[in-house]
């Protein structure tokens, strides 16, 4: 549950970096939301929680 916090807060500041900066624009970055919402309902979510978890420990042993 910790690991998934930190990660959406550090994505959550790189989004609102890129908005600042203008690399992302307002938009095209509510629509790439909606569709990790709308993705996070399906039946590929618990994959993708998988191969993430995955990562990070193989991160975190390096």
């Amino acid at each position: 549950m910790a690991l998934s916090i930190s990660l959406v807060l550090l994505l959550g500041i790189i989004v609102v970096i890129l908005v600042r900066t203008g690399y992302q624009r307002i938009m095209p970055g509510i629509a790439v939301c909606l569709f990790g919402f709308f993705l996070a309902s399906t039946g590929i979510a618990p994959t993708i929680t998988s191969a993430m978890s995955s990562l990070t420990g193989w991160i975190s042993s390096l």
